[in-house]
């Protein structure tokens, strides 16, 4: 498959509220602590309030505990986009979105706007997930790099099914589909994520329309 990933960038999930940590931790569970706190302060903070140390305030433990899990704050901040690609990934695993036999102009719409809905409530996690800060590092991690391919790919592969469904006409690429359809969602969440789209009553007919232009690239058998 070509291995081509989309340097632009899915939702209907919500990152659940983070209630203040207990100044104890389960050796087991620490590493998700970790990244649960780290989300919290870049959504509540921005970087600028995130830091190793202050992870171990938060969580009450040692200033070295951290370290075990992640050997600095880029690894951290790695950490972060990556577990945003695993809750990402969700959108693409609802069976009855890419079902070839039942697939519609309405189906596609829903995944529309759970991929805006995900990115705009998530933007502590999609900020990393997309971001040159870390995608442009020599220091990006093998395990980031594994969860954003693989998202990827999920996503050609339902529109690869959908086309085995009748979906899409034999001639269709669905590479280029997932490059120009996941580009699109992109960068329409970005405009919203930065507050250059403030009207939020255009949202929907946004969603609706760019539903509509990718509903007629199908061309079904």
């Amino acid at each position: 498959m070509d291995s081509v990933w989309p340097a632009c960038y899915i939702a209907g999930m919500s990152t659940p509220a983070i209630s203040k940590p207990a100044k104890s931790y389960h050796h087991g569970d620490l590493r998700a602590q970790l990244l649960d706190v780290a989300a919290r302060l870049l959504r509540e903070e921005g970087e600028s309030g995130l830091s190793m140390r202050r992870l171990a305030q938060e969580l009450g433990v040692s200033r070295t505990a951290p370290y075990h899990h992640f050997s600095d704050k880029h690894s951290l901040l790695c950490g972060i986009a990556e577990e945003g690609f695993r809750r990402f990934r969700q959108i693409n695993d609802d069976r009855q979105v890419w079902d070839g036999s039942a697939f519609s102009e309405a189906k596609l719409l829903a995944f529309v706007r759970r991929y805006i809905d995900f990115a705009v409530s998530n933007a502590e996690y999609y900020d990393l997930m997309f971001g040159g800060q870390l995608w442009k590092s020599a220091a990006l991690t093998e395990s980031l790099k594994a969860e954003a391919y693989t998202a990827f790919r999920e996503y050609v592969a339902n529109i690869r099914q959908l086309q085995a469904g009748g979906a899409f006409a034999d001639d269709f690429d669905p590479l280029r589909y997932a490059q120009l359809s996941w580009s699109t969602l992109h960068g329409m969440s970005r405009l919203l994520i930065d507050g250059i789209y403030l009207d939020s009553s255009t949202v929907e007919e946004m969603c609706s329309t760019a539903a509509a232009m990718f509903w007629r690239q199908c061309r079904p058998r």
